[in-house]
């Protein structure tokens, strides 16, 4: 139908976050050991759905030190004009 938007896009903007991680060459550092090994967990909508992600992914590394994953928001560097939600 022309015009017609889904409900659930004018309750919350798509707020796109990337989570990804891999295995650092020392824990004091964000250096990776191995680029072409990293972990691309997924895009996700928002942080709620990221943040739940990346904490599956961290878990499941649990035993490796070395391991590590991270959120980052890419909204912000695809709109970096945009204010942070408050």
């Amino acid at each position: 139908m022309s015009g017609h938007h889904d409900a659930t896009e004018h309750e919350s903007k798509q707020l796109l976050h990337l989570v990804f991680g891999g295995e650092l060459k020392d824990v004091e550092t964000l250096t990776f050991k191995d680029l072409s090994k990293l972990d691309i967990v997924g895009l996700f909508p928002n942080y709620k759905a990221a943040v739940s992600a990346w904490r599956a992914a961290a878990q499941a590394s649990v035993d490796n030190a070395h391991m590590r994953y991270f959120v980052v928001h890419i909204h912000r560097l695809m709109e970096p004009e945009t204010p942070k939600p408050r």
